[in-house]
């Protein structure tokens, strides 16, 4: 048997990094600035260490960024660590050879473990752009000569010594046609704030351009030491709202609270996440988390590291634990993500527990903008459930807030069903369902708001949970149906009466009425003569389902329930009538005030209107 090595050439590997090892172009400039870093990071890290006598040496280290518009080039340029020829044959001419990776594992210390590099590939993303590229660079060793290099994007390279140079590295890319756009000002500038906003090593930025003076002007690019990176003790809730605003320059209102992430170990972590203020929606949103690695930016897509309930929020996280792909675009599987999203699901958590114990009042002002979000969390992570629940609220109609527990010893006593349970009676929205509210009241009883898209997810785990407990929207039925009346209302109709009352209604709809069923019931003559609702199974099963939403809306009338009132006044006068053309005037005149309190108008005018024009009928 013949054994041999599989043989992987320059010519074949060139296109590829050129082409599809990074997905997208503009990293190019992420790529060198992080070069550049590590090489200012590693000769900070060698005077740390004492390995240099001249201290001075890391005074105004700094990256310098210039476009030359008319050698259509981009000169990269640091004054950092510098290579000797044979570190330009080692980390240049072998393709994916990491400096970064051999220099942490010679120097390992703290300070080592911020810089950058792991694959040494990051170097060949410029020749997505370049036609050519061009090393100049100088040792921190004095004794060794400066080197220059330079490639045409070909395996083909040419190195030489030349004349002594300032030490550091100038990287100079020769921006092809297809690619000039990165000669603009504006776009550098752009990446910039992009991908090295937060950089550890001061950058900045410049154009050599005739027709562009005001651009002339070198800038400063980054915050070298963001808010993230500092200890808590230090910042103050202004620090906090401004370094938000410096996140999302967009963004006109402040956050509403944060929680500051910091650990290092079982692994290291740092970072910021702002709760912004919430509508009543579960939107896409614009502004997302930033994630970082040693202040590099690299994506906002944050699928495992961030649980979804959490990617509603806004802000930073920064590890260099988090495990990449080789061109660092996006995040690979491994298991140490799940411990890390764990981490941060249980620091919300104790932050929220933390506001509601120590100034409820505050927390309780906080709630509609946050409870979607809790809601989200404590649907899809148990964990955090567990965690919320002591905490999480309910409001009611007047605004006045309960815990689950509270609630329940409230209501103990005076809310039960048929079956013993405790009826947590709520609306979904006041103004529609006023009059319902209203009958809930008068009795004395409690009535929730429960309006967010996720309310009706919410209450069936709690249902579920807690099997001694039962939600019920106020609308699903007559007030007396949904909680146990010890009064029994007696009908004064006869049964033959009853069944002429149902005909009479049901030969009297009109064609576009349609009901599921109509019911007799025998209720107060104080209530209304007809109640239309929607039984609360249905509409939970519609909430639930959007495939059989759709189907219900397309005839949703029909999953309607007519409840006829037999003691009500106008049902004797039904009855009575002898006229037959008279009798089906006034059953739709009826009806059409039942839909009119139900669907046309809102409020408490409304109930005034509609008690009237029924008494006028009687």
């Amino acid at each position: 048997m013949e054994k041999n090595k599989i043989s992987v050439t320059p010519e074949n590997i060139f296109p590829i990094i050129k082409k599809f090892l990074y997905s997208d172009q503009e990293v190019f400039l992420r790529e060198l600035v992080s070069n550049a870093t590590d090489a200012i990071l590693k000769l900070k890290t060698l005077v740390n260490l004492g390995k240099l006598s001249d201290i001075d040496i890391v005074d105004n280290l700094q990256i310098r960024i210039l476009i030359d518009k008319k050698n259509k080039s981009i000169h990269v340029i640091d004054n950092g660590i510098g290579m000797t020829k044979e570190e330009v044959e080692k980390y240049i001419n072998q393709i994916a050879f990491s400096g970064a990776e051999e220099f942490i594992k010679k120097y390992k210390t703290d300070s080592s473990s911020n810089i950058i590099g792991h694959f040494g590939l990051g170097f060949y993303s410029s020749f997505m752009i370049a036609d050519k590229v061009e090393i100049f660079t100088q040792s921190y060793k004095k004794d060794y000569s400066s080197i220059f290099w330079s490639c045409d994007g070909t395996p083909n390279f040419v190195m030489e010594q030349i004349e002594k140079r300032n030490r550091g590295t100038e990287i100079v890319l020769f921006v092809n046609d297809k690619s000039k756009e990165y000669l603009e000002y504006d776009q550098i500038l752009k990446l910039l704030k992009k991908y090295c906003k937060f950089m550890p090593v001061k950058i900045t930025l410049s154009c050599d351009d005739d027709n562009e003076v005001d651009n002339n002007k070198e800038i400063f690019i980054n915050n070298t030491f963001p808010a993230w990176k500092k200890n808590p003790i230090e910042l103050r809730d202004i620090d906090y709202s401004n370094f938000y605003h410096e996140l999302y320059p967009n963004q006109l209102e402040n956050p509403l609270f944060w929680v500051h992430l910091n650990i290092d170990h079982p692994f290291n972590l740092t970072g910021i996440l702002f709760f912004p203020k919430m509508d009543q929606r579960i939107d896409i949103q614009k502004d997302k988390i930033h994630l970082y690695q040693n202040q590099v930016y690299i994506t906002d897509n944050l699928e495992g590291v961030v649980p979804d309930f959490l990617s509603l929020l806004r802000g930073v996280i920064d590890s260099p634990n988090i495990p990449l792909n080789v061109s660092r675009s996006y995040l690979q599987n491994n298991p140490s993500v799940k411990n890390i999203s764990k981490y941060i699901t249980r620091k919300v958590a104790d932050k929220l527990g933390y506001m509601f114990k120590n100034d409820r009042k505050d927390f309780e002002n906080k709630w509609e903008n946050i409870k979607i979000i809790v809601e989200y969390g404590m649907i899809s992570e148990q964990n955090f459930f567990d965690k919320c629940i002591d905490f999480y609220t309910f409001s009611n109609v007047d605004r006045i807030f309960f815990t689950l527990e509270e609630f329940k010893e409230k209501v103990k006593d005076r809310q039960i069903n048929k079956d013993g349970k405790i009826v947590f009676l709520y609306s979904s929205n006041k103004e529609e369902q006023y009059g319902y509210i209203k009958k809930a009241l008068d009795k004395s009883y409690e009535v929730l708001i429960l309006d967010s898209p996720l309310s009706i997810h919410f209450i069936q785990k709690l249902e579920f949970l807690y099997k001694d407990i039962c939600f019920v929207r106020i609308d699903s039925d007559h007030i007396d149906k949904l909680i146990s009346n010890k009064v029994e209302n007696k009908s004064s109709l006869s049964e033959e009466q009853k069944k002429n009352i149902e005909n009479y209604v049901k030969k009297n709809l009109e064609e576009n009425m349609n009901f599921s069923s109509i019911k007799l019931e025998d209720l107060s003559k104080d209530d209304d003569p007809f109640l239309i609702v929607i039984p609360e199974f249905l509409r939970r099963m519609k909430e639930m389902n959007y495939l059989k939403k759709d189907l219900i809306e397309k005839d949703e009338g029909k999953y309607y329930e007519l409840i006829v009132n037999t003691n009500h006044i106008l049902i004797k006068k039904i009855l009575d009538e002898k006229s037959e053309e008279k009798r089906k005037n006034l059953i739709q005149d009826i009806i059409n005030l039942t839909l009119l309190s139900k669907n046309l108008l809102r409020g408490e005018y409304l109930d005034i209107f509609v008690s009237k024009k029924l008494k006028d009928l009687c």
